[in-house]
């Protein structure tokens, strides 16, 4: 068990913990760090791309869930030499995804810090959740988009080359209004966060099922972290108004499994801790 699982397994005694967000009641409560020097640096992304992304990542799990994001805690440490202007850019990045989201920022933490660090929480309405152990036996397995240009972009940033300021690693695209309309037909979902294979281990170990892959899907793919493409599962009678949906919204599908019998586990190693 790697450390990650073995710290969240001291806290197993809540039925809330083991999906993106906490379903509680009609909410649900998402919360994610961003933290400097881990799962960024100030030399690839600009103050406003900074606050802007750790914003949506918090909300793809919001929509991950099914849920309509509504209200925003932030948690922000920050340098004592940044100038105001380096304040206002920061917020202003906080406020263009909020804006996009129809988010209410309604309070939180500031503290000084050495370095950048943010938390946010997000607060959202849900009526009908959707959780990882939802998959059912002979299910489809499908994500949307395409996967491994962030794997790509991170290890051109680690070598000091720039990336696009399109780069889904600094501006990460949802496709909520696809999984919205399309939700009804799900039966289970998670954002790819991690990467495609450790999101797959994920579904398995709470579905206790295992995927019967329909061709090789190579490591560029399957490792590609904080993509923030939908993985999903769903019921071949569903496949063709599942598909009209995407094309409707101009969504990329890719159905690559089948749910089965068993268990999955990648070999590949766990980046936490």
């Amino acid at each position: 068990m790697n450390k990650e699982d073995y710290f969240i397994k001291q806290f197993s005694n809540s039925k809330f913990i083991g999906d993106d967000a906490a379903v509680v009641g009609k909410w649900s409560y998402s919360m994610d760090a961003f933290f400097e020097n881990v799962h960024f640096k100030k030399e690839w992304m600009s103050l406003r791309q900074i606050a802007y992304k750790s914003m949506i990542v918090n909300i793809s799990d919001a929509i991950a869930m099914n849920s309509y994001p509504k209200y925003a805690l932030l948690t922000v440490a920050i340098p004592k030499s940044y100038s105001n202007d380096e304040l206002k850019d920061l917020a202003k990045g906080f406020k263009k995804a909020a804006k996009e989201f129809d988010i209410e920022i309604i309070g939180g933490d500031t503290i000084a810090n050495e370095k950048l660090d943010i938390s946010i929480t997000i607060i959202s309405k849900i009526k009908n959740p959707i959780y990882r152990n939802g998959v059912k036996k002979d299910d489809l397995v499908c994500f949307t988009g395409d996967l491994g240009s962030c794997k790509k972009d991170l290890e051109k940033l680690f070598k000091n080359k720039k990336v696009s300021k399109n780069s889904k690693f600094i501006k990460p695209k949802l496709s909520a209004d696809f999984f919205y309309e399309a939700s009804k037909y799900i039966n289970a979902s998670l954002d790819i966060s991690d990467g495609l294979f450790f999101e797959l281990e994920r579904l398995s170990k709470q579905s206790k099922l295992g995927f019967e892959f329909f061709e090789k899907i190579s490591d560029e793919i399957g490792t590609s972290g904080e993509e923030y493409e939908i993985l999903f599962t769903f019921e071949e009678k569903n496949r063709k108004k599942i598909e009209k949906i995407a094309k409707k919204h101009g969504v990329k599908l890719n159905i690559f499994a089948k749910a089965i019998k068993g268990k999955y586990r990648t070999k590949v190693k766990n980046h936490h801790f």
